[in-house]
């Protein structure tokens, strides 16, 4: 009972913080997820690209270095990375937070232009030949029949990578970016707890991502059905 009276007062005292926190995590879950779908998409297309010199692609060519490098390296790493980089390469003061988010957008990036490019692999060749027949050329081919049907492909996709999102930026407690682990260690540190506040964010994350997920099957059911 000792311990269930721990919980109690500790969110009776902090049960703020770990709003606070679960606010912080989903605005930076979505941020990266937003940001990285755009950029992903740049990169899944440069990765397509047939823009060449001789025989030297060198769109497809910088695209396949940065997402190899990103996957290649941890996010920690990545998050020190640009935590002391970008305030000494930009002219502007940057807060933890802002850092933190950038980096974060880095990493999913080359996630998500996997995803991308993945989706569009996955439509049978047979629909760009027929649309070729038709006498669309290699754009309207990709924007009328390519795309719409990678999309049904890559947003389960894309909806997944968020949930893997909410989980990974607890890394950012590192840097005490405000999100759910930081809050944890706030409040270890002020009452002598380390598993009473770690039991309750465990809690927060569980639902946050039982939750998403779920809905992700939801959708994915639907868009299944709608197919028939």
């Amino acid at each position: 009972m000792l311990f269930l009276d721990n919980i109690i007062f500790m969110l009776q005292r902090y049960g703020n913080l770990f709003l606070v926190g679960t606010g912080y995590t989903l605005l930076l879950s979505a941020i990266t997820v937003f940001f990285g779908t755009i950029f992903g998409a740049l990169l899944a297309i440069m990765r397509r690209s047939r823009i060449h010199i001789g025989v030297f692609y060198p769109l497809r060519l910088l695209a396949t270095i940065y997402v190899e490098v990103i996957r290649g390296t941890p996010m920690l790493l990545q998050l020190y990375f640009f935590y002391f980089l970008l305030p000494m390469i930009l002219p502007i003061e940057l807060d933890d937070f802002t850092s933190i988010t950038v980096a974060c957008i880095v990493n999913s990036t080359a996630y998500v232009a996997e995803i991308i490019r993945a989706g569009i692999d996955a439509v049978d060749k047979g629909q760009t030949e027929a649309a070729r027949s038709l006498g669309l050329n290699g754009h309207q081919t990709m924007l009328r029949v390519v795309l719409p049907q990678a999309v049904k492909n890559i947003l389960p996709a894309l909806c997944n990578e968020f949930v893997s999102i909410i989980k990974e930026t607890s890394l950012a407690s590192t840097f005490f970016a405000g999100e759910l682990m930081t809050q944890y260690k706030t409040i270890s540190g002020a009452l002598y707890m380390p598993i009473e506040p770690l039991i309750v964010v465990g809690v927060i994350y569980f639902l946050l991502t039982f939750i998403l997920s779920k809905c992700i099957s939801v959708f994915e059911r639907r868009l299944k059905a709608s197919e028939r």
